[in-house]
């Protein structure tokens, strides 16, 4: 089944949201699919999106993973932004904030920062999925230490066969069990041909190379899932993807999807 990765509410309403996910086959070790925990010291770019108002307390209200692009903007996914995910458009949302700085969701660790502005991509195509990405403006900037780089085209980060790492507070094991810590999963860019043989049009969805990437391991076990949206993809200390779709989480031949930053570093240069 086709899934978007954002969370959905805990009670009641989440398969109205999201598509639910079978359980994956392969082990997930307690963490973010096949991952290990990271103390957010050393990803100090990624961040968590809340609306307790929306989601609940438990868990801070997050709902979606976002990334520091620069001291005043966080890129996370476009359909995190969604009335569907939100219940509202976002600028309806008073309680939209972004979670910095924090490991654990319950604790006091960070900040929470309210969300100014949002922007989402115009040429976002909610049913391909392509241009999966959108902006927010935080009311307060945060230090140029928690800024990672964006890979623009070209770059070797890129390349198949690079190892990247996913990072993300959502879904262990495709069964709702998502994490107060966070968590990273080491991955393989995978070459384009390979994410169009396993995305090629559907009811799985269709791998559109312009503005996607996939990564994964050929023998599963190491993905992002439900709860992760809009969270980073990092190749050699860079920005190249954000997490955006899939088929069931970390399951052989259905690698998770990403939209390819590359498109985001041409809107925010000059696009917008």
């Amino acid at each position: 089944m086709r899934r978007h990765l954002a969370r959905a509410l805990a009670v009641g309403v989440a398969a109205a949201l999201i598509p639910l996910v079978s359980p994956v086959s392969a082990t997930a070790d307690n963490v973010v699919i096949g991952g290990f925990p990271v103390d957010i010291s050393k990803s100090p770019w990624t961040v968590a999106l809340s609306s307790r108002d929306r989601f609940g307390g438990t868990r801070a209200g997050q709902f979606c993973g976002g990334v520091v692009v620069d001291r005043s903007r966080v890129l996370t996914a476009a359909h995190c932004m969604s009335a569907a995910v939100l219940g509202a458009p976002p600028g309806q949302v008073p309680d939209l904030k972004v979670i910095t700085g924090r490991t654990d969701l319950m604790s006091a660790q960070g900040k929470e920062i309210p969300v100014a502005a949002t922007w989402v991509n115009p040429t976002y195509n909610s049913l391909t999925n392509a241009g999966d990405f959108a902006v927010l403006t935080l009311a307060s900037p945060l230090p140029a230490s928690s800024v990672i780089g964006m890979a623009a085209a070209g770059d070797p980060a890129y390349q198949p066969g690079t190892q990247a790492t996913v990072y993300g507070w959502g879904d262990t094991t495709g069964a709702a069990d998502y994490e107060r810590s966070l968590r990273g999963a080491n991955l393989q860019v995978l070459q384009d041909n390979a994410c169009g043989k396993a995305y090629p049009g559907g009811l799985d969805g269709k791998y559109q190379p312009a503005s996607m990437l996939c990564a994964g391991m050929p023998q599963g076990g190491h993905d992002a899932c439900q709860g992760d949206s809009g969270g980073p993809l990092v190749a050699m200390g860079r920005l190249i993807g954000l997490v955006s779709w899939g088929s069931g989480c970390g399951q052989p031949g259905s690698p998770g999807v990403y939209t390819r930053v590359s498109e985001a570093v041409k809107a925010l240069s000059g696009g917008r």
